[in-house]
């Protein structure tokens, strides 16, 4: 494999959050990073302000557009000549009961979600196979490992991802690529501040053992992780950075102690 510092990552779903903490992982590692996304402003402004020119692309796309994607790789390679990483970020989301969900919102969550890391996917692995392999983390989600209210599109595609995730490890390995998952728990992204309620937080701490939101580079030094030659005998797997939220049931609570009106 070749040494770091000639390493190339792409990064979907850049322009902010997760994406954009994990291209700036990579940069400070070393790595020369093409970071996409489908908003071009916020993605430019993103690429502007790291202030890389020589190590950084940015790339405006669609992800759930075959088109779209192949002159993205195109232009990737066209720039940095090999692609040694690939990570799937760029994501969407519906957040209604399932009887009010509908097919347009279901089949737009599902083309992004899914759709789009199995064509970014098939382009970047023969790229990894030219150079003697790679590694892919595809970002799911808390909610393809256990169900909620109101995440009937977005649930159902993280949890195909995840399945996704074990078919490409499978097929990909004899090409020398690795492929693996990041399931985040709730994150502290602008987001995540916006549209999360006092009441809506309070509920995650009390569900979460670490009682606490993660932060964007604990999840960027996942997926890096996950990228990186430490993980060289890891694929197939997805990795819940959650703060354990995965890992419990109900009482956590009274457990500590807190007290609830329900």
């Amino acid at each position: 494999m070749p040494q770091e510092s000639n390493r190339v990552a792409l990064v979907t779903g850049a322009a902010r959050g997760i994406g954009l903490a994990t291209a700036k992982r990579f940069l400070a590692e070393g790595w020369q990073v093409a970071l996409l996304d489908i908003d071009w402003p916020a993605l430019e402004t993103a690429v502007a302000a790291l202030a890389l020119p020589e190590d950084t692309l940015a790339l405006a796309c669609d992800v759930s557009e075959p088109g779209q994607v192949e002159t993205a790789f195109a232009t990737l390679i066209a720039r940095f000549g090999r692609l040694d990483a690939l990570v799937n970020n760029a994501g969407t989301a519906v957040f209604k009961p399932v009887l009010e969900t509908s097919l347009t919102e279901w089949n737009r969550v599902l083309a992004v979600n899914l759709t789009g890391p199995f064509l970014t996917s098939q382009l970047a692995a023969p790229l990894m196979a030219d150079t003697g392999g790679g590694a892919i983390v595809n970002i799911t989600s808390i909610s393809g490992l256990r169900a909620s209210t109101l995440r009937v599109a977005y649930g159902t595609s993280k949890a195909a991802l995840a399945h996704l995730t074990k078919q490409q490890a499978a097929e990909f390995a004899g090409l020398g690529i690795r492929v693996n998952a990041v399931a985040p728990g709730p994150v502290e992204t602008a987001m995540a501040q916006a549209v999360h309620s006092p009441e809506i937080r309070a509920d995650y701490r009390d569900a979460i053992p670490l009682a606490r939101y993660g932060l964007e580079e604990e999840l960027a030094a996942s997926i890096f992780f996950l990228c990186s030659e430490q993980a060289s005998y890891i694929t197939g797997q997805t990795l819940a950075v959650d703060g354990g939220f995965d890992a419990v049931g109900i009482g956590l609570a009274t457990l500590r102690g807190e007290r609830r009106n329900l």
